[in-house]
């Protein structure tokens, strides 16, 4: 089975932030699993996700995820806005795909370039670029990439979605 060649047909019809859904009208029980949603590929992007983000996560009643998930989210988009440009003079459109499974969240970001995403090495503490999959890195569980088919990639970041009970002796981690 081939996968289709444009982003729209994997996760359907683009969406803008101000056209978002009205996800709070459907009972808790009905929650969608999987919010996507197409941004511009300019800086307006980054506002986008994180309007977007915020809205899917209080419907799914994840407050206590939104902190962590909306700087994932930000670095995410922000890279893909930034790296993933084949033509710096050209609009790209760039996918954020919220999944909610049974004990993680998932965010994705696809783009169309295909470049590996790196993790720069730790330089001077003043740089102002370079620091953002190191926040993911030390925010998510487990984050990665995939090569879409045709081209570009996805990367992604895995948040528990389970409450943090803190004991001073944990670092905050999740009790089992």
């Amino acid at each position: 089975m081939s996968s289709p060649a444009h982003p729209a047909a994997l996760f359907g019809p683009p969406a803008r932030s101000e056209d978002l859904p009205p996800l709070l009208a459907a009972p808790a029980r009905r929650a969608p699993r999987t919010a996507a949603l197409c941004l511009s590929g300019t800086g307006r992007g980054s506002a986008q996700a994180r309007a977007f983000t915020e809205h899917t996560l209080g419907h799914w009643r994840l407050d206590h995820c939104r902190d962590d998930a909306l700087s994932i989210v930000s670095e995410l988009v922000a890279n893909a806005l930034t790296h993933a440009r084949p033509d710096p003079a050209a609009e790209h459109e760039v996918w954020l795909r919220l999944t909610l499974r049974t004990s993680h969240l998932v965010c994705a970001v696809s783009d169309p370039d295909s470049a590996v995403p790196t993790c720069r090495p730790a330089s001077d503490d003043l740089d102002e670029n370079g620091r953002g999959l190191r926040i993911v890195d030390a925010l998510s569980e487990h984050w990665g990439w995939t090569r879409r088919a045709l081209a570009g990639k996805t990367v992604w970041a895995m948040l528990p979605t389970r409450r943090r009970i803190l004991d001073g002796g944990d670092g905050g981690r999740p009790k089992p």
